[in-house]
């Protein structure tokens, strides 16, 4: 009987093994086979469309870029919940109904909140715009 629940494991060794050596091997065939290091300054340049670029290569990219892809991810993968709920909303009943209505709160609830908090704003901050009073001001006198 131990012997039955080691042989259970076989198959995950085999694989942990075969992602381990994939990945080794990947690396060193990259090392032996990648390239060294630049020895004119001409083909190290970036170049694109027959033009010498305007901007240098290196620039800094707002967070912003990488707040609404992992946003996109996060919801993304949150939606994919979805799909199993339809397929199997006949046999969960009212239950069902209700897990996903607040699931789909839930997700309405955090939308809100990145919305709320100028997560998905593009453009410049405004500043408050003061509101005036009502009363005339007495410039006249």
């Amino acid at each position: 009987m131990p012997d039955q629940a080691l042989n259970d494991y076989i198959p995950i060794l085999l694989l942990a093994g075969f992602a381990v050596s994939f990945a080794s091997l990947n690396l060193i065939v990259s090392w032996l086979l990648g390239k060294r290091g630049g020895t004119n300054p001409d083909k190290e340049s970036a170049f694109e469309c027959g033009m010498k670029p305007l901007t240098p290569e290196r620039r800094r990219f707002s967070v912003k870029f990488y707040l609404v892809a992992m946003l996109f991810i996060l919801f993304d993968i949150e939606i994919v919940f979805l799909y199993p709920w339809a397929v199997t909303y006949k046999s969960l009943g009212m239950f069902g109904f209700i897990e996903m209505v607040l699931f789909i709160a839930v997700l309405i609830i955090g939308w809100w909140y990145v919305v709320a908090k100028g997560a998905l704003d593009w453009g410049p901050r405004r500043p408050a715009v003061s509101v005036q009073s009502a009363a005339p001001s007495e410039q006249a006198s």
